[in-house]
C-alpha cells in the first residue's frame, strides 16, 4: 500500500492525482480507467478540501492499495474533519436540463457511476471514503 498525507487544498489536487497516477502507471492501468479515476480524486479531494475543515485547512490521507482477482485498484481518502457522508445525497436527476436541476450532487454522482464500488464510513474521528475500480 502506498499512502500520501497532504494539507486538503484545491492547489494540491493535481499532486494527488499525480501519486494515483504514478501507481496506476505502475500497473499498465488502461487510459480510459485513468481517466475515470483522476476525475473521481478531484471530485473527491476538492470536497474535502472545501468542506471537511472549512474554514481551517486539515491533512487529508490518501492510500492506494491493489488487489488481484480481478486486478483492481482501491483509493482511500482519509480526513479529520466534520463527519460527511456523500453516499446519503439524493442523486440528480440527469433527465432535467441543467437550468431545471439543482445546483450540487452531480460530482460524486459521476464518482458513483464510474467507480466499480464506493463505500464510507466515520469512524474514530475520521471520514473514510473507499473508491474501487476493475483496471485489468
Amino acid at each position: 500500500m502506498a499512502e500520501l498525507t497532504i494539507e486538503a487544498t484545491l492547489e494540491n489536487i493535481p499532486k494527488v492525482t499525480a501519486f494515483v497516477d504514478e501507481h496506476l502507471e505502475e500497473l499498465n492501468c488502461p487510459f480510459k480507467a485513468q481517466t475515470q479515476i483522476d476525475i473521481a480524486i478531484d471530485e473527491l479531494f476538492s470536497n474535502i478540501a472545501k468542506f471537511a475543515y472549512n474554514p481551517e485547512v486539515g491533512p487529508a490521507t490518501v492510500n492506494v492499495e491493489v488487489e488481484d482477482d480481478p486486478l483492481s485498484v482501491v483509493i482511500t481518502f482519509i480526513d479529520h474533519g466534520i463527519p460527511y457522508d456523500p453516499l446519503k445525497n439524493v442523486d440528480p436527476d440527469v433527465t432535467l436540463s441543467a437550468e431545471e436541476r439543482k445546483v450540487g450532487g452531480l460530482g460524486i454522482y459521476l464518482v458513483k457511476k464510474t467507480m466499480d464500488d464506493i463505500a464510507y464510513e466515520y469512524k474514530d474521528g475520521k471520514n473514510i471514503l473507499k473508491i474501487k475500480k476493475a483496471i485489468g
